[in-house]
């Protein structure tokens, strides 16, 4: 399936900004799950972009600029999906599965999600994929999908507690449970041609990925509660959101700052239309 995807994020600073440095992963990468047909990046103001690789493989883009009242980084492009049945194929690994063991602040457990894990462990009886199955439907299950009380910093115990979140915070607690669980798991950005036909998204979207012996990177929706498929588009990869994030810098000087997103997903030779916000 091929997939078309526009992707604008927009800064407006009262008074302008000084300065302004961004690190942007919005640039997708090809894989046996997907090939990227066309991609372009562009950046409204008169800035500097250096392209470079993180640690883990990410195409990241280094944006600098000078003084700045309004900002706005578009990318879009084509990308050509296939259905692996939610298994990572021909990916550059550039680390030991054990690295994504690692805790971060946002994926922190606590007591209430250690009960949740030693249950599901206990019923999976050693199988690591039906354990990782039946998490992402529990997830799933005790999250109801609410933009309003999270924001990027929310850690996964907090969503936990609130029962409620975006699909930043499902897979953040699926990592975090995962890892507790003994499975290495990887917070994964990208973006997410729903369904129901509606192409117009107030944000891009995410998952985790975790790593089952003999099998590899498997991936895991528990915000749609399924496995990766050729509706997803694989962007960046990080510990959590924070290592993938699609922006993420620091301005100088300025005052007051406003944020703005407008996501584009449909595909390609399909006719579409902007529509109202919905669900990512």
């Amino acid at each position: 399936m091929r997939l078309k995807i526009f992707h604008a994020t927009t800064y407006r600073y009262d008074p302008p900004a000084s300065g302004v440095i961004q690190i942007l992963r919005m640039t997708p990468g090809s894989h046996d799950g997907q090939y990227v047909a066309d991609w372009q990046i562009d950046v409204s103001t008169d800035s500097r972009l250096d392209a470079h690789e993180d640690a883990f493989g990410n195409v990241i883009h280094v944006m600098t600029n000078g003084t700045t009242a309004d900002l706005t980084i578009t990318v879009e492009g084509q990308v050509e999906t296939h259905d692996n049945g939610g298994v990572l194929r021909g990916t550059d690994e550039r680390f030991p599965p054990g690295l994504f063991l690692r805790p971060t602040a946002l994926t922190a457990i606590n007591p209430a999600m250690t009960n949740f894990v030693r249950e599901l462990r206990a019923e999976s009886e050693g199988d690591v994929l039906g354990f990782l199955h039946a998490l992402m439907t529990h997830v799933n299950e005790h999250m109801t999908f609410d933009e309003d009380p999270t924001h990027s910093g929310t850690s996964a115990a907090d969503a936990f507690a609130l029962k409620r979140g975006v699909c930043q915070d499902y897979a953040h607690i699926f990592i975090a449970c995962a890892r507790s669980g003994g499975v290495p798991a990887r917070f994964v950005s990208g973006h997410f041609l729903r369904s129901d036909g509606m192409i117009n998204q107030p944000a891009g979207h995410a998952w985790a990925e975790a790593y089952v012996p003999d099998l590899g990177w498997v991936g895991f929706d528990a915000a749609n509660c399924i496995c990766t498929t050729d509706a997803h588009v694989r962007v960046a990869i990080g510990l959590d959101y924070l290592g993938a994030a699609p922006v993420r810098g620091t301005r100088y000087g300025g005052g007051t700052e406003t944020l703005s997103v407008a996501v584009k997903v449909e595909q390609a030779g399909r006719p579409g239309q902007w529509q109202s916000q919905s669900q990512s």
